[in-house]
């Protein structure tokens, strides 16, 4: 076993590695972009290095670095992690000639399953059923639109390098081709290097369902159970569960049994995934495999009781795989949520900001966090906006699903937006419970994932006071005389009670209410409903009585801004202070970035004309691009950002003028 090893990466998964090589004894090196300087994984590491700027070309990526560092260092093993260099393949091979171990699958296998249109070959003479599609190296844009005719819509267009759903387009009908395909091509060229495309059918109802396969040196092979992640946006995973639900053992033996002929194909060593799409007629077809440890794998281990980093690093080590295939058990049912940084409620468009406030769920038997921040962290512009991954376990699916969702009632942050509210919504949905379940599940059940809140606001408001007012209760008694009338500031008057004003702000709306205080609490009224009040506050929970009901919420107060956490949603105010001067007019929030981000395309130039629905600028921000669109017909007046500069958040992009027949 190695006695040292070094982490090519960062975040929740560099800290998830590290947590298993201590336990084995083994020494780790951690690297660091300016950004990351603080960050918890370096933190955990045994040593750390700083590797260059924040952006990924100027630190993760330089594979040049890591190597020295790690040669400087005496690490004899490179642990890859997911993204980054994971599926490089000259990176693996640098790590060979160097003589260090590369703690995942020889480059020969990356390189093979590194281009999906290769991958498709190799899968078919290996005998794994695949999509019907193109898949060929002629990649004129002709050639693709004949291709595409032939394999009817709607399809599917996929960079044949890298994952994650960038560069990736559904398309339905011929007249998106060329704007799907161009903006695909340079997605995937800007994330992998590499523009060529492949199309497949693109199955209407299909399940996401992927086999977890194991291979050592000496060409053994086996797959850990199945992972349903049908529940995607974007095509990537919002949540995920093992084993798959409705799977028969037929199915599920046939389906291993292809994977490992698909690793064994390659050569593979190591930890892969074999991702296939799995029919409403119960078919499936090979999708792709990633070769590496998947973002999921936690699932796995918690319904099978193996630790994935450590069969990685024993079998890197040369030893032989730790259970034959008849040795590996299944024992109940797991989920994974990824928590991330993000807005649901506008087609989750990625956040940025400071975890001013984090509380997690306690961590047992039946619950798992991975994460790579804490509380003051920052989520940045130039990472993945994964903030953790919540992990929770039982005997079934029924009883794992209503941990979950307790578990994400019980997850609280503030300072930033999150789906932490979609996915309880996720998993309180009926079909959802009922695994009615497709990667189409997130359109198609819509309403049922973003409802309105069924929080009380008057309740709320209630609440938001009393929080202020306890909060604020340091000071309020004279310490000379705590029973003088002179020392409380509530405006006494001889022989008369005096209920204060209180304005608290709801997004643009003020509220009026008004505060006695009593001898044991507060009579606090909105509007003409009064409501008695009995309020404690210990660090971040609020006791309440009100009006008889017993209830405690738990809040976070920053300045004068409160987030309250009640039945796993959240309600935002903030003391409201007059103020003068300031206007409150911004421009048209449709031609406004909607994200900090970078441009990456501007396709309009002052004086052009152009339609409504028409794209005139191209955003990325971590990793995936955004269209920014005209809401109306219009001459475009002004281009306020070139190609390649930052944006921030509200930034105007472009000014557009209506045109009269649109303006009338």
């Amino acid at each position: 076993m190695f006695n040292k090893i070094l982490i090519a990466n960062r975040g929740e998964i560099a800290c998830r590695v590290i947590k298993t090589a201590h336990r084995l004894g083994i020494r780790c090196v951690a690297v660091y972009s300016e950004a990351d300087a603080n960050a918890r994984h370096v933190a955990m590491a045994d040593e750390a290095f700083l590797l260059g700027p924040a952006p990924t070309s100027e630190s993760y990526l330089r594979a040049d670095k890591i190597i020295e560092i790690a040669r400087n260092t005496g690490a004899q093993a490179i642990h890859p992690g997911y993204g980054f260099l994971s599926e490089n393949t000259d990176f693996a091979k640098a790590c060979e000639d160097n003589g260090i171990a590369f703690i995942g699958p020889p480059a020969s296998a990356i390189a093979a399953m590194g281009s999906k249109s290769a991958a498709k070959a190799i899968m078919q003479d290996a005998g794994v059923p695949l999509v019907p599609g193109y898949h060929g190296a002629d990649q004129s844009p002709a050639l693709l639109k004949q291709e595409a005719e032939k394999c009817g819509f709607p399809l599917l267009l996929k960079a044949v390098a890298g994952g994650g759903g960038k560069g990736m387009r559904v398309v339905e009908s011929m007249a998106e081709f060329d704007e799907a395909l161009t903006s695909a091509c340079r997605e995937a060229k800007n994330a992998f290097g590499n523009p060529d495309m492949l199309i497949e059918k693109y199955l209407t109802q299909p399940r996401h369902v992927e086999i977890q396969v194991f291979c050592d040196q000496a060409g053994n092979g086996v797959y850990l159970a199945e992972r349903d992640c049908s529940v995607q946006r974007r095509h990537q995973k919002v949540i995920e569960e093992a084993p798959a639900p409705g799977l028969s053992d037929e199915t599920r033996r046939a389906m291993g049994e292809a994977a490992v002929r698909a690793a064994q194909a390659i050569d593979y060593v190591g930890a892969g995934t074999v991702e296939f799409l799995y029919d409403v007629d119960g078919s499936f077809y090979f999708m792709e495999m990633n070769t590496r440890l998947q973002v999921e794998h936690p699932v796995t281990e918690m319904i099978t009781g193996q630790d994935l980093v450590e069969w990685q690093l024993r079998v890197a080590a040369g030893q032989p795989l730790p259970l034959a295939q008849d040795e590996i058990r299944i024992d109940g049912h797991a989920f994974e949520a990824r928590i991330y940084a993000e807005d649901p409620d506008h087609d989750f468009l990625p956040a940025t900001g400071t975890l001013r406030y984090l509380r997690t769920p306690s961590e047992n038997r039946h619950v798992r966090v991975d994460t790579g921040v804490i509380e003051g962290d920052e989520v940045s512009v130039y990472y993945d906006p994964m903030i953790a991954k919540l992990i929770v376990w039982d005997d079934n699916r029924e009883r794992a699903l209503s941990r979950i969702a307790q578990a994400l009632e019980e997850y609280r942050i503030a300072g930033l937006k999150t789906n932490v509210r979609f996915l309880r919504n996720l998993a309180l949905a009926e079909p959802f419970r009922a695994a009615d379940l497709d990667t189409g599940f997130i359109e198609k059940h819509r309403s049922l994932l973003f409802p309105q809140s069924k929080l009380d606001r008057d309740y709320c408001l209630v609440m938001a006071a009393a929080f202020f007012l306890e909060s604020g209760r340091e000071g309020r008694i004279n310490e000379a005389d705590p029973w003088s009338p002179f020392g409380r500031q509530n405006a006494w008057r001889l022989n008369s009670r005096y209920a204060r004003p209180l304005q608290l702000a709801v997004g643009d709306e003020i509220h009026d209410l008004r505060v006695l205080d009593l001898d044991n609490g507060y009579e606090i009224s909105v509007g003409d409903a009064s409501y008695r009040v009995r309020a404690g506050l210990a660090d971040d929970a609020l006791e309440l009585t009100i009006n008889g009901h017993r209830l405690t919420v738990h809040g976070h107060l920053d300045g004068d801004d409160l987030t309250l956490f009640d039945q796993g949603e959240q309600f935002a105010c903030r003391l409201h202070r007059e103020t003068f001067g300031e206007s409150d007019h911004q421009g048209d929030a449709s031609l406004s970035a909607p994200m900090n981000g970078a441009v990456v395309a501007v396709l309009v130039s002052a004086g052009q004309q152009v339609a409504r629905g028409e794209t005139l600028v191209i955003m990325e921000a971590m990793k995936m691009e955004h269209s920014i669109k005209a809401p109306v017909n219009g001459v475009v007046s002004e281009v306020f950002f070139a190609e390649g500069e930052l944006v921030s958040e509200g930034a105007e992009l472009v000014a557009l003028e209506s045109t009269v027949e649109e303006a009338s």
